[in-house]
């Protein structure tokens, strides 16, 4: 298995059963998503007129970055972890890699220093993990559907069948004389 898409122990008797949670809450997953930080606040300065010195985004640049949280692959988290062993920082590893990509465009280049401005690393860390709850809780949430509905069909399945009672419950069941 990929190391950046480990989860933790689970990944041995139990990988199949949480596969659905490896691209979230493996480190992959918090790098896809600072990532995504970075380049969502990248996009939000574009938009600010009150920041000249970063123009409005064309829609080939937009699309440019977009493309680029979109379809982040594990080649590229490896790319970051190999730029991140000579900075010896993670964050900074993504800024890097962003200003890297965006080097074919003169304009996204021309902003690069942008990327991460007026942030901290705990910016864009408490964001990329509030993503990977938000996109969690999605996962679950439909696994929670699935188990509702087969405890709920089995509940329908089995209606008319007569429940047995303990001694102890059906005292309390009695009305008294």
């Amino acid at each position: 298995m990929e190391p950046l898409l480990s989860l933790s122990p689970l990944d041995g008797r139990y990988s199949a059963k949480v596969d659905a949670l490896r691209s979230i809450f493996s480190e992959f997953g918090l790098i896809q998503r600072r990532v995504t930080v970075e380049i969502a606040w990248l996009s939000a300065l574009a938009e600010c007129p009150h920041i000249a010195e970063v123009p409005s985004l064309s829609g080939t640049d937009s699309a440019l970055l977009d493309a680029l949280a979109t379809g982040f692959t594990p080649a590229d988290a490896q790319e970051i972890k190999r730029i991140e062993s000579t900075t010896n920082h993670d964050v900074k590893a993504v800024e890097y890699f962003i200003k890297s990509a965006i080097s074919t465009s003169p304009t996204l280049s021309a902003i690069s220093e942008f990327i991460h401005f007026a942030c901290t690393s705990e910016d864009i860390n408490n964001l990329s993990h509030a993503l990977m709850l938000r996109d969690g809780h999605h996962v679950l949430r439909n696994a929670y559907a699935e188990i509702y509905d087969a405890l709920a069909g089995l509940a329908h399945e089995h209606a008319d069948r007569p429940l047995l009672r303990s001694e102890e419950h059906t005292s309390e069941l009695q009305s008294p004389d």
